[in-house]
């Protein structure tokens, strides 16, 4: 539940104080009053706010945070972020995915912001152990998947997995769930909550049918990955920039 009783921000404060001592100055008692019912006007709109978000919101515990982390944008100003779509066996009919932070009944696939001096492959490593708790080895890239709602584009690679932790980082930090699901299921979860990262799936599946098929210069490899966008015509297409 928010606190009724909640207080402005240390900024809020600061600016608040500075104008009341300049109208006790000036002697304006109209101004004085003006001034202290836009306080209270301040705080109860930040407290009818906060009542409007949902718990998990509200719930600022079960939100993952990273302190000392630092975006990183490329030339275009997306932010850079890295994935794993993890397997446990060669036909790649099962992937795992992890429960959301802000909304721990929802699913989405592990992955998460490029740190500096640090690549993609190693990104999307450290990312599924801290979210997920495997490890494996890192296998093809299904490409670069942008979203320009969020302004930010994801690399994805899939992993086989060869262990799992029984304890991981965010399980033990936010109660982080991982659960392994078949294409059908995972692809029903996404589009629940991560609509866009359906399109890794489809991506799976497609650079695997033509792996199998054995169709030269089609299948996608991590030396010139496709840049997918969250459009429509993405999931047609392996090759939309």
């Amino acid at each position: 539940m928010v606190n009724s009783s909640i207080e402005l921000s240390p900024t809020e404060t600061i600016l608040y104080s500075v104008v009341v001592s300049a109208a006790i100055r000036r002697c304006n008692i109209r101004e004085i009053v003006k001034i202290l019912l836009l306080k209270r006007g301040l705080a109860a709109a930040k407290i009818s706010y906060q009542r409007s978000l949902p718990p998990y919101v509200q719930d600022s515990k079960m939100v993952k945070e990273k302190p000392n982390s630092t975006r990183i944008y490329d030339k275009d100003g997306f932010r850079r972020r890295a994935a794993c779509i993890c397997v446990r066996s060669e036909n790649e009919a099962e992937v795992l995915l992890v429960t959301s932070s802000r909304r721990p009944e929802l699913w989405i696939v592990p992955g998460g912001g490029v740190e500096p001096e640090e690549e993609p492959p190693v990104t999307a490593v450290r990312e599924v152990l801290e979210e997920a708790g495997v490890v494996g080895s890192l296998g093809r890239c299904l490409g670069v998947f942008e979203n320009n709602d969020h302004m930010h584009r994801t690399e994805v690679f899939v992993m086989n997995v060869t262990q799992e932790l029984d304890e991981w980082e965010d399980s033990r930090s936010i109660g982080r769930k991982r659960q392994w699901f078949t294409i059908d299921d995972a692809l029903s979860q996404l589009a629940l909550h991560k609509p866009t990262q359906q399109h890794y799936l489809m991506q799976l599946q497609l650079s695997k049918t033509l792996e199998n098929a054995n169709t030269p210069g089609r299948v996608v490899n991590a030396t010139h990955p496709p840049i997918l966008t969250n459009t429509a015509s993405a999931a047609a297409s392996p090759t939309t920039a």
